[in-house]
């Protein structure tokens, strides 16, 4: 990785305006990782307008950001974009507005990097999108499910989303593929759902009278001799909600490597799946400038259609 030896003065334009320094540095340092901004904005080393200040400074429009000298290495520098994932994220761009954009994750890519990922969906469509100053997630979704994913083209639209993410205005529609009969008469699965450190450093979820409120909205979709395709809404916002709801009901999801069965293994592999099958069908959200709902679909991959396909000539 290419070395910054030189003390960089940077100034902040309108459309950069408000957001907090170290994410104003994560777009405009491509390759220095979280903890290498965190470390030198601590230390002092960047200054804004020839002062110290702290992380949770939000920049505004004509300040002069002082960066220090920068020396990557290859271990801790954010990864270049490969040809075919730039190719492929250009590609899953499903519909575009002026204030946002909605793509069709690939399974298989974080989000974000860190904890060892050197590079995620949000770092990779940064160096995509050279035309964007401003590029910040609006919500979440596990590495290995797919489908609609919000992202913020300014710092005013990201407030605006997470402001009716929280008030509940957002509905995401979720496909799962569910091992066993999901019963008709089970719509709704309410359970406390706590984080946890599962003793390796990784953090999983489980139901718990302690946790935290959490609700999700199923419905079936299509039933299969030996598993069910459904409808999931998570009325709540949790960690793997959905996935450690329908295990807590007797149906975990097919191919999930945390929270499912043996069985769910052998169903998994018997029709041809080999990944998890939960996908983020639909999407919808107000405008942030006009209020509008804003309604998006991502189809379904073939990968997942040839599973479907498999479970209807059992039937």
């Amino acid at each position: 990785m290419a070395e910054g030896q030189e003390v960089q003065f940077i100034e902040v334009s309108e459309s950069q305006q408000g957001q907090r320094i170290d994410n104003f540095l994560r777009t405009r340092l491509k390759g220095a990782p979280k903890s290498l901004i965190y470390r030198i904005v601590r230390k002092g080393e960047v200054r804004v307008n020839k002062k110290r200040i702290k992380a949770d400074y939000r920049v505004q429009c004509g300040d002069i950001v002082r960066v220090p000298p920068l020396r990557l290495s290859p271990e801790s520098a954010v990864k270049e974009a490969s040809e075919s994932l730039r190719n492929l994220l250009a590609g899953s761009v499903l519909v575009e507005g002026p204030d946002w954009l909605v793509i069709n994750k690939p399974c298989g890519l974080a989000v974000h990097g860190g904890s060892g990922v050197k590079i995620g969906l949000i770092e990779a469509l940064r160096q995509v999108r050279e035309d964007l100053d401003f590029l910040e997630l609006v919500h979440r979704l596990d590495r290995d499910t797919s489908g609609c994913l919000l992202l913020a083209k300014n710092r005013d639209s990201l407030l605006s989303l997470n402001t009716a993410m929280r008030e509940r205005r957002m509905e995401k529609g979720y496909l799962a593929l569910v091992q066993g009969r999901w019963p008709a008469r089970r719509d709704y699965v309410s359970a406390r759902l706590e984080r946890f450190d599962a003793g390796n450093g990784e953090r999983r979820v489980r139901v718990d009278d302690a946790g935290k409120v959490s609700r999700t909205r199923f419905g079936v979709r299509e039933t299969f001799p030996r598993v069910t395709l459904i409808d999931a809404e998570p009325v709540t916002g949790r960690t793997h909600q959905i996935r450690v709801h329908a295990a807590h009901a007797g149906h975990a999801l097919l191919g999930d490597d945390k929270y499912g069965t043996l069985e769910g293994v052998r169903l998994a592999r018997s029709l041809g799946l080999e990944r998890l099958f939960l996908h983020a069908l639909t999407l919808t959200f107000p405008d942030p400038r006009s209020g509008r709902p804003v309604q998006v679909r991502a189809p379904l991959g073939e990968e997942l259609e040839a599973v479907l396909e498999r479970a209807r000539r059992e039937s």
